[in-house]
């Protein structure tokens, strides 16, 4: 019995979803998230390329470096997904915004991890449905 609830404790689970503005987003409620309805407009399916409206909050966030890598469940290898300037813009109730085109490869649960100027600082989860 130890041994089945030590397993089930790594799992992954999508990202809680919650609200900034007017839109729906996934990720962590005033640090990190991007703008997601989970539809079939913009939720992940292999390889199928979407726009994401990334939304980061915090002190001197502003022009500094995002990058996010992605690890699929069960895995080590690393995705590079993308990396830009943050412009110092804030909206929809976030201290800085910025767009990106992201794609994942596989089915299954995906950590996105999120640096700025190479420091982790947020990770999303995300599910990849099946075609």
């Amino acid at each position: 019995m130890f041994i089945l609830a030590a397993c089930n404790q790594d799992r992954w689970e999508e990202s809680s979803s919650f609200e900034s503005g007017s839109y729906k987003m996934i990720g962590e409620k005033d640090k990190l998230g991007f703008i997601y309805e989970n539809s079939e407009v913009d939720q992940f399916t292999p390889n199928k390329v979407n726009k994401y409206m990334w939304h980061v909050w915090g002190p001197d966030v502003a022009y500094k470096m995002l990058k996010v890598e992605a690890v699929l469940e069960n895995s080590s290898k690393r995705l590079h997904l993308f990396e830009t300037s943050l412009s110092g813009t804030p909206h929809n109730g976030a201290d800085d915004v910025t767009s990106s085109s992201m794609s994942l490869p596989k089915p299954g649960m995906w950590k996105l991890n999120a640096y700025i100027d190479d420091k982790l600082f947020e990770s999303v989860y995300v599910k990849v449905h099946k075609e």
